[in-house]
């Protein structure tokens, strides 16, 4: 993503990650690196955070040495991160009291969407914001979606990756099946993708190794989106269903068999695992 925004804006983008070789390596592409958030909200008027879990989200922000205390007065932030909507809601209205302005934009499209510049950005905020926040946006993704006030991006998001996690499970045990009964999970798949059972699990992200290049499954589930963030979505999820009494039993399922996948070693391997976890544990 911040490879695309220097493509779009070259010499004028500055970067601040915890991993010194993700700044190192941006830097050689034209960045400028920051010495802490604080110097990162001090340098730029536009703020794009990106990390795991809503008290990440929080820490950055919030505080003395935080971001919204140390950024100039009109600056717009856009968290990326998929985290509590309820906390993304308070944290734009606190923005707002600062004099900053703040949409959350969780993404959709993973590793591949994110080199490619064909991210989804699912928007909560004003309208006004999102048009300041456009052509930060438009140099990272291809599909920018309003979906109502803040807070309501984040909804979207973990309501996508319940269904995507669900579909998941679905599509790798149906591979799991028919290749254990002697099915080529290259045929397999193609009728698959042609047939009722299609969906981006199957088509475009393909748990098997081998069925597809360039996808984790054929990287030995390495550099996708971790089975540890799948599980902390889930988690949210779960978490958000029970403010609103919605019943997910499909949902649950999938928290739980991704719990298990976490604690038998796969947190940091790329959800589609979920197929190598059925076949060897």
């Amino acid at each position: 993503m911040a490879a695309n925004l220097l493509k779009a804006n070259p010499g004028n983008v500055v970067v601040y990650d915890i991993s010194k070789d993700s700044v190192s390596a941006l830097v050689e592409k034209g960045a400028s690196a920051a010495s802490s958030p604080a110097d990162l909200a001090r340098r730029c008027d536009v703020l794009i955070t990106m990390v795991p879990a809503t008290q990440h989200v929080s820490g950055l922000l919030r505080g003395p040495d935080g971001m919204f205390a140390n950024a100039k007065k009109g600056s717009l932030f856009i968290d990326c991160s998929t985290i509590d909507p309820i906390a993304s809601k308070e944290l734009c209205a606190e923005a707002k009291k600062m004099g900053l302005n703040m949409i959350d934009a969780p993404v959709s499209g993973g590793v591949t969407g994110a080199a490619a510049g064909t991210l989804t950005f699912m928007v909560g905020g004003t309208a006004e914001d999102l048009d300041s926040a456009r052509p930060a946006l438009g140099a990272m993704g291809k599909n920018i979606v309003h979906c109502g006030p803040a807070g309501t991006g984040g909804v979207t998001k973990l309501a996508n990756n319940l269904a995507l996690a669900i579909s998941m499970i679905g599509t790798a045990e149906a591979m799991t099946l028919g290749t254990k009964l002697g099915m080529d999970p290259k045929v397999l798949a193609s009728v698959m993708n042609t047939s009722t059972a299609r969906c981006w699990s199957s088509d475009s992200y393909n748990p098997v190794p081998g069925v597809m290049p360039n996808v984790p499954s054929s990287r030995d589930y390495s550099g996708g989106f971790g089975s540890a963030l799948m599980e902390k979505d889930l988690t949210l999820a779960m978490d958000a269903s029970k403010s609103v009494k919605a019943r997910l039993p499909l949902g649950a399922s999938a928290h739980q068999l991704y719990g298990l996948l976490c604690q038998h070693g796969f947190g940091g391997k790329d959800f589609s695992s979920v197929y190598e976890f059925l076949n060897k544990k």
